[in-house]
């Protein structure tokens, strides 16, 4: 334990994209100077894994965003399902970054264009569907195409993180649904779903959402006192539905819900039971939902000590 205090605390929290993806990084560096070539081998590697496909893709759309470089390999490979599933994310951050006016609507429509080519390529790919469900929160909130978007990822990839994750983010109340709709929903899915999967953290993502709507609402009479994580049943849900029977290889967005839970045990006192999930994250903290809290850095460093530090010698 004594050892373990030492070296978790003492390496450096890493804030790379990629986290433990060590594939990614060379290719994301390509991309950050206009380069595909390592990105077209990485997808091509990667397969019809679609959890890791539909990280990489997004991470490399991320660090490309703002350059041609997508735009560039997909003329040049006009029929390659990762060029064009590539692109179909950049096109879509930039349909984001534009905002619902005009320019945001001409680039929400070059995307979903570019979604459909690039599922007549490979129409399989689940790839172009979480993309179609991100345009749809962001720019055009039609629940019938919601659902048909939605019926299609279940045929391919029925528990698909990232798809859940873009429908519960679709019924919060910042966007186009109520609390209870989302909760309702995400409570659901956590419920049916095989033991060991990552979709039982959903319910904690529209807590925290919660709490972040709270805290905007009214910063003075609801702050760090006041949340919704102690007694809070959500947390015994993740750890018998994910955390105790998760698979031995981390799923791509690991870290994210690994945060998740450490936060939510960590707030609601729980440091014991937490430093297992630390130990986990390593050097991966992550903003949200951290930053719901306050200085995301302080507060994970913080309650990292915290897990690791025996209870009679802790300070609050």
């Amino acid at each position: 334990m004594i050892a373990r205090q030492r070296s978790d605390q003492s390496v450096p929290l890493d804030q790379h994209p990629a986290r433990d993806d060590v594939a990614l990084r060379p290719a994301v560096e390509d991309a950050a100077m206009g380069r595909w070539e390592g990105a077209r081998d990485l997808l091509a590697a990667t397969g019809p894994d679609w959890d890791r496909r539909i990280f990489r893709l997004q991470v490399l759309a991320e660090a490309g965003a703002r350059l041609r470089f997508a735009d560039t390999w997909a003329r040049a490979e006009p029929r390659s399902p990762h060029a064009l599933g590539l692109l179909a994310n950049v096109q879509a951050l930039r349909a984001m970054i534009a905002g619902p006016g005009s320019s945001g609507r001409g680039l929400m429509e070059e995307a979903w264009a570019t979604c459909r080519t690039a599922l007549d390529t490979w129409p399989e790919d689940v790839a172009p569907l979480v993309v179609m469900l991100a345009l749809l929160r962001s720019h055009a909130p039609n629940r019938k195409t919601l659902n048909a978007v939605w019926d299609e990822i279940v045929k391919r990839d029925r528990w698909n993180r990232e798809a859940h994750h873009e429908v519960v983010t679709f019924l919060l109340p910042r966007y186009h649904g109520q609390q209870g709709e989302a909760m309702w929903w995400a409570e659901e899915q956590a419920a049916i779903a095989p033991q060991g999967l990552p979709i039982a953290v959903l319910p904690l993502v529209v807590i925290a959402e919660a709490h972040r709507t709270r805290q905007e609402q009214d910063r003075d009479a609801y702050g760090l006192t006041i949340h919704p994580w102690v007694d809070c049943p959500q947390i015994d849900h993740v750890l018998e539905g994910w955390w105790r029977y998760r698979a031995p290889r981390p799923h791509a967005c690991f870290a994210d819900d690994a945060n998740y839970l450490a936060h939510a045990l960590s707030f609601a006192n729980r440091h014991s039971e937490a430093l297992e999930v630390f130990d986990a994250i390593g050097p991966y903290a992550t903003q949200v939902p951290w930053s719901y809290c306050g200085q995301a850095r302080d507060l994970f460093l913080r309650h990292r000590a915290w897990a690791y530090s025996p209870p009679r010698r802790r300070r609050r």
